[in-house]
């Protein structure tokens, strides 16, 4: 029987507000205040960079419009912006499997299960974490967590409509030279909005952990937003 849990789709979030917004929730699933709870959003462009991200990784130029935030996620460096669907699953693998290799595998399952609803075969690459398109090879999905307690914050970030022009002007994206990047809308050949992939995304998460997931409730979230957050909620 599928488990509880809440889904909070937001809009264009800037990336440390919703890094504050992630711990105040991954607090609250701790102690058992909440079940677990996914967000949906949008990130201003921001260049993160994961614990494993080397030096010379990093080659923003001077005047790019673009933030740059260390954080506290495996992996190395990678970019996010309007056009990408993030998704921030506050889970506790005490339910779901305390095997964080398993964890990440059902993430990109979920992400695999989203692209073929559009009818994009997406797949995995052995040794490479994240969600590719084969022949030839290019990224769609980058995945980065982090876990505290056996509960996850962090997650990943699904290309649906924008440049990806920055991952490899601006970084050397997940410390792969010559990676290409891909986007679910130039597979596609036509656009495609955030919101057209947000509730295909939901489901195929659900379905992967075995969640039922419900609205996040005003009185439940009313505590939890660290302030000043400026929660923006998505257009449905």
């Amino acid at each position: 029987m599928p488990q509880p849990g809440y889904l909070l789709n937001l809009g264009l979030t800037p990336y440390l507000e919703a890094w504050d917004l992630q711990r105040s929730l991954a607090g609250a699933v701790s102690q058992g205040a909440i079940p677990d709870t996914v967000v949906m959003l949008e990130h201003p462009p921001v260049v993160t960079l994961g614990r494993r991200t080397d030096e010379g990784e990093l080659h923003v130029p001077e005047n790019a419009e673009v933030e740059v935030v260390e954080t506290d996620r495996g992996g190395k460096s990678t970019y996010h912006g309007p056009g990408q669907l993030v998704c921030y699953p506050i889970l506790d693998l005490n339910r779901h499997g305390r095997d964080v290799k398993r964890y990440c595998r059902d993430l990109e399952e979920s992400v695999i299960r989203t692209a073929a609803v559009f009818g994009v075969e997406a797949t995995r690459i052995d040794g490479l974490t994240g969600v590719w398109l084969e022949s030839p090879p290019r990224k769609l999905c980058s995945i980065g967590v982090h876990i505290s307690r056996w509960v996850t914050t962090h997650g990943y970030a699904l290309n649906v409509d924008l440049d990806p022009t920055p991952f490899t002007d601006w970084i050397t994206a997940c410390g792969l030279e010559d990676a290409a990047f891909t986007t679910l809308a130039r597979e596609l050949g036509r656009p495609l909005t955030v919101d057209d992939v947000r509730p295909h995304a939901a489901t195929a998460l659900a379905d992967v952990f075995g969640l039922e997931l419900s609205d996040l409730p005003a009185d439940d979230g009313a505590g939890l937003w660290p302030q000043p957050v400026h929660i923006q909620l998505a257009a449905r």
